[in-house]
């Protein structure tokens, strides 16, 4: 009996799991004449290698350190991390079409992003002419705050978008969510990156 007793106790005092990562989140609590420090590492002591404006909004945090008290962001060409007490959570606003509002993806060799736009996928690839492909379903798991997206779109075009730590392989970024995109039954499936929040600095 004491075993169940301190087993439920313990399930009461455990601290809420965190929303699943990537999110994005506004500073919050930094002075009007400071700014939050991104710092090489996840601690205090770690050298700041630049600052987030105190009213900065949308920032995407795409993973936590083993404490769950800083935030990985990507900064410049790299990769920084931001104390999460001035840090709040603003989720992510998903469409009427079933995606994330922002979301953007990219890879490359050969380059190429893949965007949406109320209903339409645009899909740019170097030295082609930019293609739309009309969205024809972006279908989720039915589960809170899962990112995972199956999308078909006209032409036979898929996509499937999953978290996972991905590298655009052209920098240090580590980004929150991969994308395997192929826009036509003949086309040669493509792997990379996407990201929910506008790139910092």
């Amino acid at each position: 009996m004491r075993l169940v007793f301190c087993t439920v106790l313990s399930l009461l005092t455990a601290p809420a799991s965190a929303d699943p990562l990537p999110q994005l989140f506004d500073v919050t609590g930094v002075a009007a004449d400071d700014v939050l420090n991104v710092r090489t590492e996840p601690t205090a002591q770690a050298p700041a290698i630049g600052g987030l404006a105190p009213d900065l909004r949308g920032v995407e945090v795409t993973a936590l350190d083993a404490r769950g008290t800083w935030g990985r962001i990507n900064w410049s060409e790299g990769t920084g991390w931001v104390f999460m007490r001035y840090m709040a959570a603003r989720g992510v606003h998903i469409d009427n079409y079933n995606l994330p509002v922002g979301l953007r993806c990219f890879g490359t060799e050969p380059f190429w992003s893949l965007t949406h736009d109320d209903g339409v996928l645009l899909y740019e690839s170097m030295g082609a002419d930019q293609e739309r492909f009309a969205l024809e379903i972006a279908q989720d798991t039915m589960g809170h705050d899962d990112l995972r997206r199956m999308i078909r779109a006209e032409g036979g075009a898929v996509a499937y978008v999953h978290p996972q730590e991905c590298s655009d392989g052209m920098s240090d970024r580590l980004y929150g969510l991969a994308v395997a995109w192929m826009p036509g039954p003949a086309a040669p499936l493509l792997s990379g990156c996407c990201s929910l929040g506008t790139q910092v600095p």
